[in-house]
């Protein structure tokens, strides 16, 4: 039987400190992406307050979605000072082009039901992990790369996490 209490939520590596190197409106770009584009840190967030929410029918899975939840925030406040860092005020945007366009709950998918749901929320860890992995290969700021490992090390112990509901539940 799944037990939310044998589950660690987020890596015991010691995040790293939160100090750009320098003012890089390109990076800072890249940190919003992380903030409020359509796969973000508050696309995650949101998607798993919803998910905590609509399974409270089993306290086990909806308190999964909560403890991740709330790693999900400490990585949303990591990228939203380094984006004030790099010079960009870090509302819940991205930028396409020259404009910027405001996040909302409209990015995230909603399935109602737990074998959906759970591919869903799956995918979406394994989305952001590359996504991060390919920040990592053009961001020349060590700072921002060791935050993008340390982060990438979270998101892996969700997607180990939510496998495992998926195969206590959904199998």
């Amino acid at each position: 039987m799944l037990s939310i209490h044998d589950f660690q939520y987020s890596s015991d590596a010691p995040y790293p400190p939160v100090r750009a190197e320098s003012v890089n409106p390109a990076y800072a770009r890249v940190m919003l992406d992380n903030i409020g584009g359509n796969n973000s840190e508050m696309s995650a967030i949101s998607l798993y307050v919803f998910n905590h929410l609509i399974t409270g029918y089993n306290p086990d899975v909806s308190a999964v979605f909560h403890k991740v939840s709330i790693v999900e925030m400490h990585h949303l406040d990591i990228f939203g000072k380094l984006a004030l860092q790099l010079g960009e005020e870090p509302r819940l945007w991205t930028q396409h082009g020259c404009k910027k366009i405001y996040w909302s709950p409209s990015c995230n998918q909603y399935p109602g039901e737990l074998r959906t749901l759970m591919r869903n929320v799956i995918d979406g860890e394994k989305a952001a992990i590359s996504k991060y992995q390919h920040q990592i290969s053009y961001i020349r700021d060590e700072n921002i790369t060791e935050n993008l490992r340390r982060i990438i090390l979270d998101e892996r112990l969700h997607v180990e996490i939510f496998e495992k509901v998926y195969g206590e539940y959904c199998s």
